[in-house]
Formats: C-alpha cells, sequence, structure tokens
C-alpha cells in the first residue's frame, strides 16, 4: 500500500459550494473503505488536497478521476506519490 497526494487545484469558485456536497460524499465513502489517509482543504481557498491509500498509482488515479470536483472540472488535479517521514513524535 502506497500514499498518493491529490492537489485539487481550485479553478472555477463560483461551481464550487454546488459541488461540494457530492465531493464530500464521495470522499466520505471512500474513507469509510480505508482508502483516504487524510483529506482538507487549503486555508486560503485555494483549493485542497486529498491523501489516497492504494496499491497503485493507476488505483489512486482512478480513485482521484472520480471525484465530483475533478469529474465537474471545478478543481484541476494534480497526482503525485507521497512517501511520508513519520516523526518520532507522533508513533
Amino acid at each position: 500500500m502506497a500514499y498518493y497526494a491529490a492537489f485539487l487545484h481550485m479553478i472555477q469558485p463560483e461551481k464550487n459550494e454546488e459541488v461540494r456536497p457530492r465531493h464530500i460524499k464521495y470522499l466520505d465513502e471512500l474513507d469509510e473503505q480505508g482508502k483516504i489517509f487524510a483529506r482538507g482543504p487549503f486555508a486560503d481557498q485555494s483549493g485542497g488536497l486529498v491523501i489516497y491509500q492504494a496499491n497503485s498509482y493507476e488505483e489512486a488515479l482512478k480513485l482521484a478521476e472520480a471525484d465530483p470536483h475533478v469529474v465537474e472540472k471545478v478543481r484541476r488535479l494534480e497526482l503525485k506519490e507521497w512517501k511520508p517521514i513519520i516523526s518520532e513524535v507522533l508513533k
């Protein structure tokens, strides 16, 4: 299992609130399946970040591309594999 960071860059802020409930529902469902490590908006409202847990880049890309914010072109997807280094303080 690997981690993949999906940067969701805002491109249509005026449509964001309309699509947001479907985006959250989609991520809630994936969270229940253990496919989400972390998620949340950026404080400056420029978009958000979802960290997926997946077996491959292709699986993570499929999950990220199915996000309603991406499907409806409210946000632009940038996906990268993430190699976390866990601080001793958090262990």
